[in-house]
């Protein structure tokens, strides 16, 4: 899964202004610690378009990502960007990393892939205990609105230059997983083009859910913000923003 979809993933991606992104998490983290840590980890990382802004920024940041793939191309990016920055194939379920840190990150629906509470659940622990005392958990989530209401049992197709995407959705209510069956067609350089597919499943997490899986994992200072914004979460959102924080012990270094 991902080798030929870590071909076309940025350029599918190539609509999100990731500059705003990273500015706005960097601001999440670096108001809630007062400053920015000198250590992070970024799950579900992908080709590491975010990674890489991070790393600018000055943390010292390793990437994960499940597929080896996206790590590659988020190696090249890397380089290409001239950071410093650890990839590191590994499921997020399970992270484990060399060193605690001040910030674990999750973007671009990495917690939406997690499609059991279990899962999820699993997930936040792992992040935890990875975690300094004192260190914040941050990712988003594709929200129940868009991935039920909006993606729900639908068809999109797209065109983009050189490529082609056929994308069939269905809904499992009673499980809110969200099966989304896409077949590509991409031009190869002698002018054909070759088709292959793939199958994603994300579950579509009520808010409630993720604010009590992760107290019940033990943090504090739980909050949901709107679609980069910094207030409460609206019924159209799309997207749903989360920061969570480990609590303090006496002494630690972020």
């Amino acid at each position: 899964m991902y080798d030929d979809f870590a071909g076309v993933y940025d350029t599918l991606m190539d609509d999100y202004d990731y500059d705003a992104w990273s500015a706005y998490y960097l601001s999440l983290i670096g108001e809630t610690l007062g400053k920015l840590p000198a250590r992070a980890a970024e799950c579900a990382c992908g080709t590491g378009s975010l990674t890489v802004r991070l790393a600018k920024a000055g943390l010292n940041i390793i990437g994960v990502d499940l597929s080896a793939a996206m790590l590659r191309r988020a190696e090249e990016k890397a380089r290409h960007w001239g950071v410093n920055a650890a990839f590191v194939r590994q499921d997020m379920k399970k992270l484990e990393l060399p060193r605690r840190v001040g910030a674990v990150l999750a973007t671009c629906d990495g917690v939406n892939y997690l499609t059991t509470p279990k899962d999820v659940q699993t997930f936040f622990a792992a992040a935890y205990r990875q975690l300094l005392p004192g260190g914040v958990l941050c990712f988003d989530c594709s929200s129940r609105h868009k991935l039920e209401t909006m993606m729900g049992d639908a068809f999109f197709g797209e065109e983009r230059d050189g490529m082609a995407v056929l994308w069939q959705n269905s809904l499992n209510q009673e499980s809110h997983v969200l099966t989304m069956d896409v077949t590509f067609f991409v031009r190869e350089d002698d002018g054909r083009y070759r088709r292959f597919r793939e199958q994603h499943h994300q579950r579509a997490h009520a808010s409630e859910e993720i604010l009590l899986w992760l107290k019940d994992a033990g943090f504090i200072d739980v909050r949901a913000y709107g679609e980069m914004r910094k207030d409460a979460p609206k019924e159209e959102d799309i997207r749903i923003h989360y920061i969570a924080r480990k609590p303090d012990e006496q002494s630690f270094e972020l």
